[in-house]
């Protein structure tokens, strides 16, 4: 009788991450949590502003232009946060995508099946989820982009706000769901928002990308060589009708993202160190200020949850998000046989999926791109954004904490290094090194409570003696 081929292992999911990975995605989130607060500051900021007793003046910056006119370039100030500003957070997500498609989790074509799939089903289902609505509400479909993207900044400020850490496997989860996110985005706006083609532009534009390739292979450097490089591309790029941003995506994902002999990172891990704060800390909230300020009313709440396109974003949002990524992910984990990490359980993925439908600022910007010349539509498209993603925010606030003492524990196992070597210690369980130095560590321990009992000993024997 032939012998039975060996079972193979299941592959876990959300399982520990590698040491350099755990090391990049936390310095990541740190920026990008940061960057979500100011962001969440900028939103605030822009709805006060909007309906003071002054709000006037809020729409008369806002649509204040600047800008040589002979270049094509006399933009209003938010169309410049939209265009401009937004062309260096989608830089900052093209070296992202770029890294996790080398380096990170997208390098394995197994291991990225899931949230592949996860970060699709959480895109098609919103985008479903809001045609329905449309279809039986008699609404437009123009806005079923919307409610697809996700905002990771906002999610992280969110997180940072209700004070919950999560476990690094579930916070790469999210990265790298908001990674695969930002790039069918960037697909969705190249191919449905693009009208009016000047293909002589569009070739000057592949023409400086081509340079910039060209550049980097030879190992050109100096900020002073690639920054107005990158103008020219972007200019040329927002003039050929193709939207801008996808300049900024295309010049990321031509930077190297794996190291050499002798480099501690990549040359596009080091850009985005530099970058990612000016994205996270400058552009991000400033297209927010610009781009959230809209009149919030009794009656215009009430309208996001009447009218077929604001209710469709919403519930696109809060059940399309969460139904889709968390259905895409257990579809695909039960059928690739991988099985959860043990440390968690599938509430806890049901809840990231639901921190995902923040989708602010990407979903703000596809609002104005998909209504554009109607701006009533797009002011309540905007609220119906706003009002989603809070909801978004609270119900997955609430999924959170009700296993935050789990997550917190979880935390503290991963940053415990009793041996204080700067390697946590379930990196070195496999490694007799760690072992020979907490046996001494123990060992010094053990000798300090014997002479602590003898002295203990002999201070009592001195008390019970006879005077």
């Amino acid at each position: 009788m032939p012998a039975t081929a060996p079972t193979p292992t299941d592959r876990k999911f959300l399982g520990r991450l590698s040491l350099p990975e755990r090391r990049y995605i936390a310095d990541a989130l740190r920026a990008e949590t940061v960057g979500g607060v100011l962001l969440l500051i900028a939103a605030v900021v822009a709805l006060v502003w909007a309906n003071a007793p002054f709000k006037d003046s809020y729409h008369t910056v806002q649509d204040f232009h600047i800008g040589p006119a002979a270049l094509g370039l006399d933009l209003s100030i938010q169309h410049w946060a939209a265009d401009g500003l937004l062309a260096i957070f989608f830089f900052v997500a093209g070296i992202e995508l770029k890294r996790e498609l080398v380096a990170g989790e997208l390098r394995d074509p197994k291991a990225a099946a899931l949230p592949v799939i996860a970060a699709i089903c959480g895109m098609a289902v919103p985008a479903l989820v809001y045609t329905l609505v449309n279809v039986f509400g008699s609404g437009s479909l123009d806005g079923w982009a919307v409610p697809t993207a996700t905002d990771i900044a906002f999610a992280l400020a969110v997180l940072a706000v209700i004070g919950t850490s999560l476990p690094s496997a579930l916070r790469a989860f999210l990265l790298t769901l908001a990674v695969v996110d930002d790039l069918f985005a960037i697909l969705i706006i190249a191919i449905f928002f693009t009208s009016d083609i000047d293909f002589a532009a569009l070739g000057g534009a592949f023409a400086g990308l081509a340079v910039f390739w060209l550049l980097l292979r030879m190992n050109v450097r100096g900020w002073y060589v690639y920054v107005p490089l990158a103008l020219v591309i972007w200019s040329l790029m927002y003039n050929s009708g193709v939207h801008a941003t996808i300049a900024g995506v295309a010049m990321g994902l031509m930077l190297r993202c794996t190291t050499r002999e002798g480099e501690e990172q990549s040359p596009g891990e080091h850009i985005e160190h530099l970058v990612r704060p000016v994205s996270a800390g400058l552009a991000v909230p400033l297209f927010a200020l610009f781009s959230a300020g809209v009149a919030v009313s009794g009656g215009a709440i009430a309208d996001v949850f009447t009218q077929p396109v604001t209710l469709g974003v919403v519930l696109g949002l809060v059940v399309g998000k969460a139904v889709g990524i968390f259905g895409g992910t257990w579809l695909t984990a039960r059928f690739t046989r991988a099985s959860l990490n043990s440390d968690l359980a599938w509430p806890d993925v049901f809840a990231v999926a639901s921190l995902a439908g923040i989708g602010f600022t990407v979903s703000l910007l596809i609002g104005e791109l998909a209504f554009v010349g109607d701006a009533s539509l797009t002011d309540e498209v905007k609220a119906s954004v706003l009002v989603g993603s809070l909801i978004a925010a609270v119900f997955a606030s609430v999924l959170l904490k009700l296993r935050v003492r789990k997550y917190q524990a979880l935390v503290v196992e991963e940053e415990r290094d009793d041996d204080q070597d700067g390697i946590p210690d379930i990196y070195e369980e496999d490694n007799p090194e760690y072992h020979l130095r907490m046996a001494a560590i123990h060992e010094r321990k053990a000798a300090e409570h014997r002479e602590r009992a003898r002295l203990a000993g002999a201070s009592r024997d001195e008390a019970d003696r006879p005077a």
